[in-house]
């Protein structure tokens, strides 16, 4: 397996996550966003994602795309340990919250968006970060409504195993501090978040444990 990615970005580090729980260890190919305005805009880049966005993983001369789709190929190639629960709803549910994340607030906080809201649309700084964290506090309040009334509450946020849930949760905690989001006022997302930075899964793959990793 090549893995296709950036130390900073929100989904490679969900992947990287998913690779630590299964005891993965892909080979790792590091795609600049930023340098020369950006790696994966450069043709021999476009060639493996079209879209032009990390991560991407490819599997003996296939290619995978979105990080959701690469972490259900590892639950579904890889299944122990499960990242989705085999009951259907309990699945829909986990996949919810995960889409929450995915779907919902980080394609708005994309490095694409904002660099957009720079440089065409000639918004300043601090008006970029008061838009990402807008959005961050508005989408993470409603993960933090989800995961205390969840039926299957326990250390994680569906149980007492991480899975993709968390997966996606720690990746844009992580984001919204960034950009000076408070993140106390989420005391069961910083629960679980505890619960997870126990666990060598996710802090191997933190950004600064990473070997493309800048300060």
């Amino acid at each position: 397996m090549l893995f296709h990615g950036y130390f900073r970005s929100s989904a490679a580090w969900r992947c990287r996550i998913a690779f630590g729980l299964k005891g993965l260890s892909p080979d790792f190919v590091p795609v600049h966003l930023r340098r020369d305005g950006g790696e994966q805009t450069k043709p021999a880049y476009r060639t493996i994602n079209p879209q032009g966005l990390v991560p991407s993983l490819t599997v003996d001369g296939q290619v995978l795309t979105q990080s959701l789709a690469i972490l259900e190929w590892l639950d579904e190639t890889h299944p122990q340990p499960r990242l989705l629960p085999d009951d259907p709803f309990a699945r829909a549910e986990v996949r919810a919250f995960a889409l929450t994340i995915a779907a919902d607030i980080h394609p708005v906080n994309n490095l694409r968006i904002l660099t957009y809201l720079k440089g065409p649309l000639a918004q300043p700084q601090e008006a970029v970060d008061t838009w990402v964290r807008h959005w961050c506090q508005d989408g993470l309040a409603a993960c933090e409504a989800l995961a205390v009334r969840s039926a299957r509450r326990g250390r994680f946020t569906f149980g007492e195993a991480p899975g993709l849930a968390d997966i996606c949760l720690i990746p844009q905690l992580g984001g919204a501090r960034r950009f000076g989001l408070d993140t106390t006022q989420f005391p069961r997302l910083t629960e679980i978040e505890a619960a997870c930075n126990a666990l060598p899964a996710f802090t191997e793959a933190r950004p600064d444990r990473q070997p493309d990793a800048e300060a």
